[in-house]
């Protein structure tokens, strides 16, 4: 059999071509959100109460973190003054 009375499995010739790559790609990305629901089914979120907590956790750690930070930053200062304006 020669190559011009092979008949291709494939899609049409100008659907590979270089015209051919938007109907790939809205293949693909259907069924990239195809996929992403099915994760998303999978997915345990957090209860209100739970979400609630560990908010109110952060924003005590943030704060807590904020004037120790802040303090280590003023003694430092003071120190490295100190240090340096002797000599």
């Amino acid at each position: 059999m020669e190559k011009s009375e092979q008949v291709s499995a494939g899609p049409p010739n100008w659907v590979s071509g270089p015209l051919g790559w938007a109907p790939r790609k809205l293949t693909e990305l259907k069924t990239f959100f195809v996929e992403v629901r099915s994760e998303l089914k999978k997915v345990t979120w957090p209860s209100k109460q739970e979400v609630y907590g560990t908010t109110i956790v952060v924003i005590l750690t943030t704060v807590f973190f904020g004037f120790y930070l802040y303090g280590l930053d003023i003694l430092l200062s003071q120190l490295f003054t100190k240090v340096l304006g002797s000599r």
